[in-house]
């Protein structure tokens, strides 16, 4: 089939040509389209999705798709991210595919240099905070009046009566714990944005295990910054109850892939 597509890695600032080798998905030649002072990172490429009903190989597509990015990285410096299966294609076939990405490139040029400026010298960091409900259950039960009072009170009924005391006992802590995640998902958001550039809020999943994910973020964070951010967390994380995952660097893909692509016909 005709590789009438270009697949888009990322795109780094300044027009060098390059090639980078055969490390592209299923062993492509990567290389670059130099435009507009900025250079796209592409393989060649049939003008359609990569799809796959093996799970597997959609992984090894997406991890391939991340190694290029960081081979570029070391190569170009600093590389906006495109997402995973980002293809531009011509519409005519007078035009040739690379062309196409060169007028991508000068068209969008401006809203690139502003993608560039906000991530130079930053990376994406993912940070997921989640509570045991079972530890903030006994601390609730411990600490507040109303439901010592409830608890008294069941120690003297009758087996019946009891149970009932319990689910009454149950629900009120199920109430506070609900009222206060509001107060914690604030409290630490904030304490976590004073050491980032830019924080998007993702939403949280559930979890197989016993815990609860409370907070669940995708951050923007220059270098010299990371470590206080690091600290900021383990201060959460020592907090009975309650637990962190920090994960990264990675790409500021969360940053960059909604305002850099124009949806315009060319584009897969």
């Amino acid at each position: 089939m005709e590789n009438k597509g270009r697949y888009i890695y990322g795109v780094a600032a300044g027009e060098r040509a390059v090639s980078l080798g055969p490390i592209g998905i299923g062993g492509n030649e990567v290389y670059t389209i130099p435009c507009a002072h900025f250079c796209a990172i592409v393989h060649s490429c049939p003008a359609e999705p990569y799809q796959s009903g093996d799970e597997e190989t959609v992984k090894r597509w997406v991890k391939t798709h991340q190694c290029v990015l960081d081979e570029a990285k070391k190569e170009l410096g600093i590389v906006i991210p495109m997402g995973f299966d980002t293809i531009l294609q011509s519409k005519d076939d007078a035009i040739s595919p690379d062309r196409v990405v060169k007028d991508w490139l000068k068209e969008d040029s401006e809203r690139l240099q502003s993608v560039m400026t906000k991530i130079e010298g930053r990376d994406e960091y993912g940070v997921q905070i989640f509570y045991t409900p079972s530890v903030i259950a006994k601390q609730i039960s411990e600490e507040s009046q109303g439901i010592r009072e409830i608890r008294e009170e069941m120690a003297s009924k009758s087996p019946g009566m009891a149970y009932l005391y319990k689910q009454k006992m149950e629900k009120a802590v199920k109430a506070e714990i609900e009222r206060l995640a509001s107060d914690w998902f604030k409290d630490f958001y904030a304490r976590i944005k004073r050491h980032c550039d830019d924080v998007v809020i993702e939403k949280t999943r559930r979890t197989n295990g016993n815990k609860v994910m409370l907070v669940n973020l995708s951050c923007l964070v220059a270098g010299e910054r990371v470590d206080h951010l690091g600290e900021e967390l383990e201060k959460i994380k020592n907090t009975d109850g309650f637990s962190v995952h920090f994960s990264g660097p990675w790409p500021p893909y969360s940053f960059v892939a909604k305002p850099v692509m124009p949806v315009k016909e060319e584009i897969k």
